[in-house]
């Protein structure tokens, strides 16, 4: 039964190559030294960036709000609140509140426009964490 399946598959290897060199050699496909063939790339241009600048730095977090914004990325709330713990530890003239986005806007790229309202009026400083 072996044998018989071994040359099965012998006889339509040599097939498919006698029909596939017989194709390549046929006068149906050869193209004529004449004919040319417009090649478009997918891949396009990409738009020229414009780059910005960075905000400025505070000179001092002695008596300022700084925001820590977690955009619902899975475990991402345990670093952040661990970093608005280690404020509150370590700088306590700085006053470090852990703010998650609501879940509803869609993660990183949706706008929570009332956290964004806030932050605008009583933040100092932001950091976000937006996952890995």
């Amino acid at each position: 039964m072996k044998r018989y399946i071994t040359a099965a598959v012998m006889a339509l290897f040599c097939l498919g190559i006698f029909c596939g060199f017989s194709a390549f050699n046929s006068p149906v496909q050869a193209a004529s030294s004449e004919e040319k063939l417009t090649v478009l790339t997918p891949l396009g241009s990409p738009p020229s960036i414009k780059p910005k600048a960075m905000a400025p730095r505070l000179d001092t977090l002695e008596d300022k709000t700084i925001y820590i914004v977690d955009n619902g990325y899975p475990g991402s709330d345990l670093l952040l609140t661990e970093m608005a713990a280690w404020f509150e530890r370590e700088m306590p003239e700085t006053k470090a509140l852990y703010k998650r986005k609501q879940a509803a806007m869609g993660g990183f790229e949706g706008i929570d426009e009332a956290l964004w309202a806030e932050i605008k009026e009583k933040a100092d400083a932001v950091i976000i964490g937006l996952g890995h």
